[in-house]
């Protein structure tokens, strides 16, 4: 008899929604301070998760709320990237 898997759930910083780790998208800050996204969920550092949604996005923007998590400055142009990449996520999808 198999046990059905158990999914990890996360958080998103921006809504506090609760969310399958999969459909969220993970924001890494490395040892070195920089902040990327990371598709995989797998590279190191410390994590934030987010909605792969605009208007989560844009609430994280506005709140600066990845500052307070990553603990680090944020780029404004990180924000675009964000939104791109899930823009560009969501057409793949079509």
């Amino acid at each position: 008899m198999n046990k059905p898997r158990k999914i990890p759930m996360r958080k998103c910083v921006a809504t506090g929604e609760m969310y399958p780790k999969k459909e969220l998208l993970r924001i890494v800050r490395s040892k070195e301070g920089e902040v990327s996204i990371d598709p995989t969920g797998k590279k190191n550092g410390r994590g934030a998760y987010l909605s792969k949604n605009k208007e989560a996005v844009l609430l994280a923007k506005k709140k600066n709320i990845l500052k307070h998590h990553l603990e680090t400055e944020i780029d404004e142009n990180l924000y675009d990237e964000i939104l791109a990449f899930i823009e560009k996520e969501n057409t793949s999808k079509s």
